[in-house]
């Protein structure tokens, strides 16, 4: 389940999408691509994950927060790759370079988390 800070990003990001529109036909058609494209990503979070690394995507998706996502990660004993403790850094890094076993919709709605956080600032 989605925290709460998650949810109002999510919301402020809907709240956002509203584009001008020149008729009734134009909106509807706005309105339909948007359902699409989150009917897409509810898919897609509605996924199990299917290595390590997408699971700290979807910790951090969960959470909004790299510290917290860092402890997650530490509490499963995992090192990083320069062989020490996880570290905030880390998940930033995946987020922001991928990995090869992350999908791309689960990366974008990482990144579109990470985006909206820092464009609207850290709500814990």
């Amino acid at each position: 389940m989605a925290s709460s800070d998650n949810l109002i990003l999510i919301r402020e990001e809907l709240n956002n999408l509203m584009k001008p529109y020149l008729n009734i036909a134009e909106l509807i058609a706005t309105l339909e691509s948007e359902i699409k494209l989150r009917t897409e990503q509810i898919t897609t979070l509605k996924k199990e994950p299917e290595c390590f690394n997408e699971q700290v995507i979807f910790k951090y998706i969960d959470t909004c927060s790299t510290g917290k996502t860092k402890d997650f990660v530490r509490s499963l004993g995992v090192k990083s790759e320069r062989g020490s403790l996880f570290s905030s850094g880390d998940v930033s890094k995946l987020i922001k370079a991928g990995a090869d076993d992350i999908s791309p919709e689960l990366l974008a709605i990482a990144r579109k988390v990470a985006s909206l956080k820092n464009k609207n600032g850290n709500r814990r």
